[in-house]
């Protein structure tokens, strides 16, 4: 669509900015079962001009409300009563979380169309393969897959309220300070139900610092002085973290993660249904957000194909919500990119290329580490490459089935595969921090089981008979890869894949059809 185009060709900073400002001009309100829609809207409407709305279940049905100024926010929040403190006590914090009640519900008759709620949650795999299968080909398939489980417009600006209403809190201390998003919420590649990752950032410091550059004096302010940057975050975010708990309004399970590598507040912020974690700002990790909504908007295959390695990997237990030794979304999210970059001609352009495009304003020196790629997306020509998502798909299967991960590690900077620098298992290259590898946890069963099950479905996708399927009804293509293996209807299946439950994964790895016992030794790294 020419919206889709339009929005898409931002760059990421000034879609953060519209976000964080259309934030800051919304109001969230718990209204009753029976709502009569226009009689909200007309009540609201008497404060200010109504920009967007929506509806949404969670612990019952909200409205997001958008004005066109922030000022309707101020005549609203004066009209506001405070609840009668009856049964309990009321912390006294004035926010933009309302509710909305009907004083005679029985007189005030619901009138007019029922509401419609936007989804907040994507619908469960055996749903989605049920809609797979409706689908012409595999490419089609994964885009309906993409947007059943990405992120709606609806979704994002639940996110960025989010923030907005952590911010209201920091602001109380530090008046200059803003709450943004970083991660998956903002860097395309976010899925329906994902926590919002957000961070407190106070950058006026560096303004402040080049403001006073000139004249025959110099002033600045008095400030706490600490021993350590760290112990700085940890007090900042401490105070933050019993603020949000004791008066937060619906802030539940506050804990606070203070001696983590990177500090956290973790939280469940109930108006809005999210999981949040809030740290201080974390550069680095804003230019990953970045680095990843460029490759997103650069072309719809990118996130198509990585939404659909992603669902494939969860449902096959190759990754994990709970830590440990799995692969993470964001190690699998860097290796979909590096397959991409390594097509001929290659689908996206390495992170070296991006570097040379770069201008001044686009300059990052991030801790010692050259953090610089254009912002620009209209400075990147467009690909050559034309190879449909089927393809790709099974292509992607090919290459890591029989990557020689014992040797090469993966290198987005350059888009080559290079020599290892260390033994584990899988080498990932931190795009930014150079000696870091993304993927440190992973461990050599794990890796052995993704091989395994990308060559299993590589396997699957070229023998696949997809016309006769389809008569008998059965899963095909990418249907096909995400039920788990072997428990699928088909007796082929039934018999190649026998007991993989009790098997382990050396004789899975010597069932499968491989190409010759030599490129397994390879791959597996014996």
């Amino acid at each position: 669509t020419d919206v889709e185009i339009s929005t898409r060709k931002k760059t990421f900073a000034e879609v953060q900015t519209e976000r964080l400002d259309q934030a800051e001009r919304t109001v969230l309100i718990k209204c009753p079962s029976k709502l009569n829609e226009k009689k909200l809207l007309q009540y609201l409407s008497s404060h200010g001009n109504v920009k967007s709305h929506f509806f949404f279940e969670n612990r019952g049905i909200n409205a997001l409300i958008e004005f066109s100024e922030k000022s309707s926010i101020a005549s609203l929040q004066d009209a506001v009563g405070i609840p009668s403190a009856s049964e309990y006590h009321v912390v006294p914090f004035k926010s933009r979380l309302f509710t909305f009640t009907l004083k005679n519900p029985v007189s005030q008759r619901v009138e007019g169309t029922p509401l419609h709620l936007s989804p907040q949650c994507h619908i469960p795999v055996k749903d989605l393969i049920e809609k797979l299968c409706l689908a012409d080909s595999i490419s089609s398939q994964m885009y309906i897959l993409l947007n059943e489980y990405q992120l709606t417009e609806e979704n994002i600006k639940l996110r960025f309220l989010a923030c907005s209403l952590v911010r209201d809190f920091a602001c109380a201390y530090f008046p200059d300070s803003t709450v943004k998003p970083f991660g998956s919420s903002v860097n395309t590649f976010g899925k329906l139900g994902s926590d919002v990752d957000m961070f407190l950032d106070f950058c006026d410091t560096g303004k402040h610092a080049t403001k006073m550059k000139k004249g025959p004096f110099e002033m600045e302010y008095q400030m706490k002085r600490l021993p350590s940057e760290r112990l700085a975050t940890q007090r900042i975010l401490s105070v933050i973290g019993d603020c949000l708990d004791n008066f937060g309004p619906g802030c539940v399970n506050v804990q606070k993660i203070l001696n983590a590598r990177c500090p956290l507040v973790k939280f469940s912020h109930q108006p809005t249904g999210f999981q949040c974690d809030l740290s201080v700002s974390n550069s680095i990790a804003i230019r990953s957000s970045e680095l990843l909504y460029i490759y997103g908007c650069l072309d719809s295959r990118v996130r198509a194909l990585v939404f659909t390695i992603r669902c494939w990997a969860r449902v096959h237990g190759l990754t994990n919500s709970a830590p440990g030794n799995w692969i993470t979304n964001f190690s699998l999210t860097m290796m979909v990119m590096f397959f991409l970059q390594r097509r001929s001609p290659p689908v996206i352009p390495t992170l070296d290329q991006l570097k040379e495009l770069a201008d001044e304003k686009d300059k990052h020196i991030i801790g010692g580490y050259d953090c610089s790629f254009v912002s620009d997306l209209r400075k990147i020509k467009p690909t050559k490459n034309t190879e449909t998502l089927d393809v790709l798909l099974c292509e992607f299967f090919e290459y890591f089935g029989n990557f020689d991960f014992r040797r090469n590690s993966i290198n987005l900077r350059k888009g080559k595969e290079v020599n290892k620098p260390e033994s584990s298992p899988l080498y990932i290259w931190n795009p930014f921090e150079q000696d870091l590898n993304i993927s440190k946890n992973v461990n050599q069963p794990q890796l052995e089981k993704f091989i395994a099950m990308a060559r299993e479905s590589a396997w699957i996708l070229q023998k696949e008979d997809k016309t006769q399927q389809m008569i008998n009804k059965e899963p095909w293509g990418l249907a096909g890869l995400l039920i788990p293996f072997g428990k699928n209807n088909s007796s082929k299946m039934k018999n190649r894949m026998k007991g993989i439950g009790s098997e382990t994964i050396r004789s899975l790895l010597d069932s499968l059809k491989l190409n010759n016992a030599s490129s397994q030794q390879k791959a597996v790294g014996k």
